[in-house]
């Protein structure tokens, strides 16, 4: 019998200028994608993790850079501050 693990990633999601969706996970270096609606965002978003982990189980490189330029974040909240322009 295989055993399964789950590894879950934080992702950070915005909504870009022209009103897409976009998806960036900071724990892997260069997984950033977008759609125009929300359940399209998650579905690459799960995509391109899948991918950036394929690429990290054959690329030495990349994962020395995900060991350098990679963090998982600690979410503490969204703030608005006013600046007097």
């Amino acid at each position: 019998m295989k055993i399964t693990k789950i590894q879950n990633y934080k992702v950070i999601i915005e909504r870009g200028e022209e009103g897409y969706f976009v998806a960036q996970v900071p724990a892997l270096p260069g997984c950033v994608t977008q759609a125009k609606t929300y359940e399209k965002l998650r579905e690459r978003t799960r995509e391109a993790i899948e991918l950036c982990l394929e690429v990290a189980a054959t690329n030495p490189q990349y994962r020395r850079k995900q060991k350098l330029f990679s963090h998982q974040p600690t979410f503490i909240g969204v703030e608005e501050i006013a600046i007097r322009v």
